[in-house]
């Protein structure tokens, strides 16, 4: 099976080895969202597995765009893949950030890291290997809301980017531009793979959507910055 992630490997010269992590760092304004459901699409389409974290974007949202590009969002969600696990898994992290119930099969009830840490130590980390999964996160940047800056970016170290490594599989993290200490940034980033970044351009006219490879470690890339488009069905591509 060829396993491909949309946009990212658009700029590298050979596949995202697994059991990679993989930080984006994003503008608000950015095309990001429609950027990782396009993602997902692509990567389910290719006949893998996709758990997708929605927390910059509620689940239904995420349902009504892949329906947009092509995928059956509850056929997939009920079809489990070679290791038993749900081809499509939509979790919950967008009710608990605005304080309502999740009515998800899947959902996270607080985002406090105290109660996170718990679960993916006992849930997460240490499940067989999924090396045909790919693990999104959409916006990483909602813990620091919930938590002290320090508490989050150990959880993220010692749980969110330990898990790819763990069970082989391909993990996307994601953080807001701008919101987070200098400090905070650069131990994130220092734990990541490869570092992606999508900005948005506001001295072109008109403005311009971008994105780049930072840095990757164990691949060549290129680390110019590419246009990006977006198709009627919001799919996002990249302009080379």
């Amino acid at each position: 099976m060829i396993m491909r992630i949309p946009l990212i490997e658009d700029l590298t010269s050979e596949p995202i080895p697994e059991g990679s992590s993989i930080l984006v760092e994003f503008d608000p304004a950015s095309l990001w969202y429609n950027a990782a459901v396009t993602i997902a699409a692509g990567w389910l389409k290719d006949g893998g597995g996709v758990s997708f974290s929605a927390a910059g974007q509620s689940p239904d949202r995420v349902r009504t765009k892949l329906k947009r590009l092509g995928v059956d969002p509850a056929r997939l969600e009920s079809v489990t893949d070679v290791e038993g696990t749900g081809m499509l898994r939509i979790w919950d992290w967008y009710s608990a950030s605005t304080g309502a119930k999740s009515q998800e099969r899947f959902a996270i009830g607080s985002l406090k890291v105290a109660d996170l840490s718990i679960y993916y130590s006992q849930q997460q980390l240490h499940g067989p290997p999924i090396p045909h999964r790919l693990l999104i996160i959409d916006d990483g940047s909602v813990l620091g809301r919930f938590n002290a800056e320090n508490n989050w970016i150990e959880f993220d170290l010692s749980r969110i980017v330990p898990m790819a490594r763990l069970r082989h599989a391909r993990m996307i993290t994601s953080m807001i531009r701008g919101v987070h200490s200098d400090a905070a940034v650069r131990r994130v980033e220092a734990a990541a793979d490869g570092i992606v970044e999508f900005k948005l351009d506001e001295s072109a006219d008109p403005i311009q959507n971008l994105i780049r490879v930072k840095a990757m470690k164990d691949i060549g890339f290129d680390g110019r910055w590419h246009r990006l488009k977006v198709l009627d069905n919001q799919e996002v591509q990249v302009i080379k």
